[in-house]
């Protein structure tokens, strides 16, 4: 018999203290697998900057249409999806209404408004808006609550079209009768 191991494979040398053992070397954690086409976005930054003290939110919501509210302390500017109140809405109705609550709480030249609102239409996006802004001017100033939620600017209007009935031309509405 020899003095050969049996497994014939070579003898490798012990590690010294200041290098890993081969065992930790191999320990290495695959890169993450990016599909082809897809472009990794290196910048995390935000788009926008918005100093975040003195910033409040509110959302608001009417028949199908969902406002999202923020003030900041300025000079009472008031922009609608990027567009002036007087741009967005051509009712009078629309606009008074979207100020109200800022009118209410005398507050209208104090704050900047903007406001990000989709869906529905035209006065289901005034009403979304105008508890979006009491919203936020509640979180801005408790001691107003009493005053928005008595001229009702902080309850929800849940009314929503009744859905249409089959064998019938709309919710209620029946198909025209002929005698004859």
């Amino acid at each position: 018999m020899s003095d050969v191991p049996e497994n014939n494979a070579p003898e490798q040398a012990a590690p010294t203290e200041g290098t890993p053992s081969p065992a930790a070397q191999n320990t290495s954690v695959p890169a993450p697998v990016v599909p082809v086409g897809v472009v990794e976005r290196t910048d995390t930054s935000p788009v926008h900057k918005v100093p975040s003290q003195g910033l409040f939110w509110g959302t608001g919501r009417r028949k199908t249409s969902i406002a999202r509210v923020r003030i900041l302390p300025g000079e009472g500017k008031i922009l609608i999806n990027k567009r002036e109140v007087d741009k967005y809405f051509t009712e009078d109705l629309d606009r008074k209404a979207v100020t109200a609550p800022l009118k209410l709480v005398d507050a209208l030249g104090r704050y900047n408004v903007f406001i990000n609102v989709k869906g529905g239409g035209h006065t289901g996006q005034a009403g979304a808006i105008r508890m979006g802004v009491a919203r936020a001017l509640l979180a801005a100033d408790n001691r107003c609550e009493a005053s928005l939620r008595d001229s009702g600017f902080l309850t929800r209007d849940a009314r929503r079209v009744e859905r249409k009935k089959y064998g019938r031309r709309k919710a209620r509405r029946r198909f025209q009768f002929s005698k004859r």
